[in-house]
């Protein structure tokens, strides 16, 4: 065979050659592709579930929350904590069947303005409500839930628990049974487990869920405030007192002056406790602290038969001398201020002439003393009904 024949001899076998290395490829392919397919049908697939489940979640974005029509049915009692996000409102609401959804009461709040300012406190809502209608309840301050009450100064425990348990649910009874547990009421120390003194006066308000603890521990928590703005114990130990002697005092000028006389019969009060000698040093001789051994509340004028029927009490100021055991009523800022800023005088006797307007006279000098006494003889001549 030539050259020329083996290299055609080459060429022609090399088609048949070439075809069965081709069916051989085509045999090795067969699996390869089908693999290749497969994956691009779960490629397609988990294509189309983003998609969807992308889309799904856009419509759920801008599809309505669910909503109640209202305008509800059971009365609920809701409360707004301090500190609680709108988000979090929307969660209680929805866990007390108020809203139907979260996603409801979050809309319907940024959908008005006013839902930023609202305030801590119990509001009366229904259960069902259209989320939009229980924002408009919460942001009206009116609609908030409360019992008031207003403690006002000079008024004893006595007559305060009265008054709560007039205004409330709760009888007297509760209300001293609190008192018997002073660590709870938060009562300090120097108190002597006695609340006398610490139930300040002011305006309170108070939730539909306060017991008669909590709405003692309320007035003590408030007291505590007062002692704190007027820096109690550390101008009590300037002065040279404890900070029990001090409210002691400050109750003792709530009870017999008012305005611009407090501060100066906080003076007497020093005057005869700290200056001998003189007749009247150490005995107070105040009328209200015997009228407070008497269970007398409010001021009154003594006479010798109350002074000698309670000679033993430790609040008769005129058989005892120094100050009484404790407070007698509940002192405000202003007589806790005098106790502790008391004004610069030599006065030891002091007496109010007026009962109408509070006017009261001050001397040093004892036959001055009782000629104001006979003013006020004369006073209560003409003004009895006041005396």
């Amino acid at each position: 065979m030539t050259d020329m024949e083996d290299l055609l001899g080459e060429q022609t076998a090399t088609p048949a050659g070439g075809r069965r290395a081709e069916r051989r490829q085509r045999r090795r392919r067969g699996p390869g592709c089908l693999i290749a397919l497969v994956i691009l049908a779960v490629l397609a697939g988990g294509l189309y579930y983003g998609v969807t489940t992308g889309i799904d979640k856009i419509k759920d974005q801008f599809s309505s929350a669910e909503d109640y029509p209202g305008p509800g049915g059971e009365q609920v009692v809701f409360e707004v904590h301090q500190d609680d996000t709108v988000t979090e409102m929307g969660r209680n609401l929805k866990e007390q069947g108020v809203v139907a959804s979260v996603e409801a009461f979050v809309n319907a709040a940024a959908a008005n303005p006013e839902s930023n300012n609202i305030q801590v406190g119990y509001y009366a809502l229904q259960k069902e409500m259209k989320a939009s209608d229980v924002v408009n309840v919460l942001v009206d301050p009116s609609n908030i839930v409360t019992t008031s009450i207003t403690i006002t100064e000079g008024q004893q425990v006595s007559e305060i628990i009265a008054k709560l348990a007039e205004a409330t649910d709760f009888p007297k009874k509760q209300f001293e049974a609190a008192l018997a547990d002073p660590a709870a009421l938060g009562l300090p120390d120097y108190a002597g487990g006695n609340a006398e003194g610490y139930l300040f006066p002011a305006t309170y308000a108070f939730g539909p869920d306060e017991k008669p603890a909590d709405m003692l521990k309320d007035m003590v928590d408030r007291w505590k405030v007062a002692a704190e703005d007027n820096d109690l114990e550390a101008r009590a130990a300037e002065l040279g007192y404890t900070p029990q002697e001090i409210m002691t005092i400050a109750s003792l000028v709530e009870a017999e002056g008012r305005g611009d006389y407090r501060a100066k019969i906080a003076r007497v009060i020093y005057n005869r406790l700290e200056i001998e000698p003189n007749p009247a040093a150490g005995f107070l001789q105040i009328d209200a602290a015997v009228n407070y051994a008497l269970g007398k509340p409010g001021p009154a004028r003594l006479t010798q038969a109350d002074i000698d029927s309670v000679a033993d009490s430790p609040y008769n100021t005129y058989t005892h001398k120094g100050l009484p055991p404790g407070p007698i009523e509940a002192p405000g800022d202003a007589a806790i201020q005098a106790a502790l800023n008391p004004e610069d005088g030599p006065w030891f006797f002091y007496v109010t002439v007026n009962l109408a307007t509070g006017e009261t006279k001050f001397t040093d000098d004892y036959d001055e003393f009782l000629k104001f006494k006979g003013e006020l003889d004369e006073y209560c001549e003409t003004q009895s009904d006041r005396c």
